[in-house]
């Protein structure tokens, strides 16, 4: 940078104007930048001459800039008027207008000074009055801010804990202080930022940043540059949950859920309730009762089983593509010899197009485990014995109500769907499907409620104690039938009732 190319022999080559500013602005750097400039240039390897050329140009810099003023006073020519040399003396511009500066035209801009006459000459007063006692000391607080600066500085340079390199380095920084340009302030915004940086490499060398605390761990939110979601949905569930507030479907769905289940806990309690009875009235023991109930609900269950667990879950695979992965499973018994009972389950995984419907089935996986067999398997199967439990006047007794039920559960769910997403949509409601899935529910349940009414304990009548025959309160029993008389204009008062009260029973 700063060498010059030369010719063999010939004169110097003139630089460009670029060269030039880049020369410029390097020695402007090096100059201003104090000691880390000089560190700069001892580690950059330059030629001895180099380097004393550049040590030379950076003490004059700073030999200039700490004596500006002083030399530009030496500058001015002797025929120089007093305002030129207060110009010179005066601080350097830099830029930018002082505080004091400013508040005092800010002063003089919003109070003028008053135009008074001129002061008559009077008796001028002594600058100085000696009053006989010696000049001001320093206060006992002066004095004892200083000891204690001495004696820390001392016990510090005394502690058995340090090391001698620690304490010659204590010892250098201690004399540093008190030789000349030891305190340089730089004039220009370069030599201050290179200042502070040479602080925080001398704090960051002592170890001074390695324990400072740490604040709270940010929260970052990855759905906020995730592809596959719109910004304007990732805002507005982003002011859904701060507000805590749920979309309009949500609120449809919870009452569409809450009447579902309303509605199938009353039809399974009507249903027990029901054969529970039919099954009692017809009389016997209740073991014979129970046994009937059993044999109701094995046939029940092998004329309309319970449907397969399905479950289906939606994940997001490596690429970035909604999977929905359907589990379902289900016991088969195998034959009388074998001694385990195999369970197989179905993995069926569906992947979603763009459109979000689904794909046709890519792979099935089936797996077979054995299962230790909990019973012992009789030889011939089972078979009912009398049909599935059934009821033909109570579901013509219940028709009206169940189609209004299930109109309504229709409508719901018509309003839900027109406002769900289409992986949040809901089926419609049927009463055959309804009917045989309470039938299957119930049918295991009924012996249980026959034991609980049979074994219920008996509720006692209210006993009813009466009154003395031809008593006084034998006149306000209604044990006859009551005569009510209709008239044109109500003239029965109270001499009529104390009448009609206290009247023999003739009468």
């Amino acid at each position: 940078m700063y060498g010059r190319s030369m010719t063999d022999g010939g004169p110097e080559r003139e630089k460009g104007a670029l060269s030039r500013r880049l020369e410029q602005m390097s020695e402007e750097s090096l100059e201003t930048g104090g000691k880390s400039a000089i560190r700069a240039v001892e580690e950059a390897g330059f030629g001895e001459d180099l380097k004393r050329q550049l040590e030379e140009k950076i003490a004059s810099a700073t030999f200039r800039s700490e004596n500006a003023n002083a030399l530009a006073q030496a500058g001015l020519p002797s025929s120089a008027g007093k305002f030129e040399r207060d110009t010179a003396a005066a601080q350097v511009w830099t830029g930018t207008e002082s505080v004091a500066d400013a508040s005092l035209r800010m002063l003089n801009d919003a109070h003028k000074p008053l135009r008074l006459p001129p002061r008559q000459p009077g008796v001028r007063l002594p600058t100085r009055v000696d009053t006989g006692r010696s000049g001001g000391k320093a206060g006992a607080g002066v004095r004892l801010a200083t000891a204690r600066d001495k004696t820390s500085v001392y016990a510090t340079s005394k502690d058995p804990s340090l090391s001698e390199n620690e304490r010659k380095r204590l010892r250098a920084e201690l004399k540093a202080r008190f030789q000349s340009g030891a305190r340089q302030v730089p004039a220009t915004v370069q030599g201050l930022a290179s200042l502070a940086n040479e602080r925080i490499e001398d704090a960051i060398a002592r170890g001074q940043f390695k324990n400072l605390p740490r604040g709270k761990e940010i929260v970052r939110d990855y759905n906020a540059s995730n592809p596959f979601l719109d910004t304007t949905e990732y805002f507005m569930n982003k002011m859904i949950q701060k507000q805590e507030i749920v979309p309009p479907w949500i609120e449809k769905q919870q009452e569409l859920v809450a009447n579902a289940t309303r509605f199938r806990s009353r039809l399974r309690a009507d249903w027990r309730r029901h054969v529970s009875r039919s099954i009692a009235s017809r009389g016997g023991s209740l073991e014979q009762q129970m046994r009937l109930a059993d044999e109701y609900a094995f046939a029940e269950s092998e004329t309309n089983p319970h449907m397969k667990k399905v479950e289906q879950v939606n994940t997001i695979d490596d690429a970035g593509q909604l999977t929905q992965i359907t589990l379902s499973g289900e016991l088969k018994r195998a034959s009388a010899s074998n001694e385990a009972i195999d369970t197989d389950i179905e993995i069926l995984e569906q992947t979603f197009d763009d459109n979000g419907d689904l794909k046709p089935p890519e792979a099935v996986v089936k797996a077979t485990t054995d299962q230790p067999e909990l019973s012992s398997i009789p030889e011939t199967p089972r078979k009912p014995t009398v049909p599935p439990f059934r009821d033909p006047q109570w579901e013509q007794t219940e028709t009206s109500y169940l189609k209004t039920a299930i109109n309504n559960l229709n409508s719901l769910t018509r309003s839900y769907n027109l406002m769900a997403p289409d992986l949040a949509k809901k089926p419609y409601f049927s009463l055959e499907r309804e009917l045989r899935t309470c039938f299957a529910d119930v049918a295991p349940t009924v012996a249980a409620k026959i034991r609980e009414r049979a074994l219920a304990p008996k509720i006692k009548g209210v006993e009813v104690i009466g009154h003395r025959p031809g008593g006084v309160l034998q006149r306000f029993s209604m044990d006859g039938p009551a005569h009510v008389f209709d008239e044109v204009r109500p003239q029965y008062g109270f001499r009529q009732f104390w009448r009609d009260l206290f009247a023999s029973k003739k009468d």
